[in-house]
């Protein structure tokens, strides 16, 4: 059975980046961030591929994604991002020796209540301005008594996130990391605040740890600043093929509501992806898409299993021909611009209709098998 649409993950370049990642910040350790099935690349291979790299921890939004990984036998140290819900998750994370991010009051009661014995690993979250999630920095002492009370609690560190790092020119972030050192002035314990955009483009966010997710995955944070430009290598391509190939005349409408009309006599291609897919109906007219190797546009709009695009620049086209709808070659940030997005959410949007392929990196195990989330 040939697949309709094909997201091929390449291991090996996620193992690339996450050194990249360790150039820019040489004195930090690395939790990578491999919530939400691995930014839509399959988080058990991509988990097993970073730990096979020697990556320093992962981070997990929830208990749930944690144990997928564990399930997996991935031993690697996990933080739980929103921390636990509820004092049977609490139980199940302390049993697992996950990380558990703690942002709130009522999260610290639910700890608490475990019993004495209970060896637990925290990170505590600060709320310096992103206005989340995070304790507010007037708490800090009642934190590290908390502390006091649980000798056999163990802190991993501190942590905040920032909320406009992918500006470069906005002085919110180093007000955010002013604070966020102020609140924290004599109190011991690891430091953490850069997500991606703050590794790349804020040198003194780069501390104790440092948390990267986007670039992992082969893309920039920073609207300024291509992949290429980082030496960021695009981990996924996604794929699909011409299915019809037909001609139509000047003035003629193209798929539903008649939203592109042909300005000449001209090659129209069916390609045989869709919304059900994850290409979303907000991309525009013009869109760009690679056919037999060279850039066409979008021409009507996206429907459930189908588009349709102008191939007036390969007249050659034909059906079988493969169509690439962002990887190396078109970058997912400039695909996700035309639908007002961003590439994080092309890549989680991919549905369960998708084949996933994953490429063995140079330091991954062998035996890769094609699969969603897995192997």
């Amino acid at each position: 059975m040939i697949p309709r649409v094909t997201a091929t993950v390449d291991l090996g370049c996620i193992q690339h980046n996450l050194q990249v990642v360790r150039g820019m910040a040489p004195r930090s350790r690395v939790m990578a961030a491999v919530k939400a099935d691995a930014y839509g690349h399959g988080a058990v291979p991509v988990a097993r591929a970073l730990e096979a790299a020697g990556v320093d921890a992962l981070a997990v939004a929830c208990l749930e994604e944690a144990m997928e990984l564990r399930q997996a036998h991935v031993v690697t140290p996990i933080a739980l991002l929103e921390g636990v819900i509820s004092g049977e998750e609490a139980a199940q994370a302390v049993y697992e020796r996950l990380q558990i991010v703690v942002h709130d009051h009522w999260q610290l009661a639910l700890l608490e209540a475990l019993p004495d014995s209970a060896q637990l690993s925290l990170w505590f979250k600060l709320d310096s301005g992103m206005h989340r999630l995070g304790f507010p920095l007037a708490d800090v002492p009642k934190l590290v008594e908390v502390l006091r009370r649980h000798p056999n609690w163990k802190l991993e560190g501190w942590m905040t996130h920032l909320a406009c790092a992918d500006e470069p020119e906005n002085d919110f972030t180093p007000l955010q990391i002013a604070r966020f050192d102020a609140a924290l002035q004599g109190i011991p314990g690891p430091r953490s605040i850069a997500n991606s955009a703050g590794i790349i483009a804020w040198p003194s966010a780069r501390r104790d740890w440092v948390r990267p997710g986007l670039a992992l995955y082969g893309c920039s944070p920073l609207p300024a600043r291509s992949a290429a430009d980082l030496d960021l290598r695009p981990a996924m391509a996604l794929d699909s093929r011409l299915i019809a190939v037909r001609e139509f005349a000047a003035g003629e409408r193209v798929g539903y509501g008649g939203a592109y009309v042909c300005p000449e006599r001209m090659p129209i291609g069916v390609v045989a992806v869709g919304y059900a897919d994850g290409i979303h109906r907000a991309f525009a007219n013009g869109t760009p898409m690679v056919v037999a190797g060279c850039r066409v546009p979008l021409a009507g709009r996206v429907s459930m299993d189908m588009i349709t695009v102008d191939l007036r620049a390969v007249p050659q086209a034909a059906v079988g021909d493969p169509v690439r709808l962002w990887g190396p070659g078109l970058a997912a940030e400039e695909v996700a611009a035309y639908a007002g997005t961003l590439a994080y959410e092309l890549f989680c949007g991919l549905t369960q209709r998708v084949h996933y392929r994953h490429l063995p990196g140079s330091q991954a195990a062998s035996g890769l098998r094609s699969a969603r989330g897995g192997y």
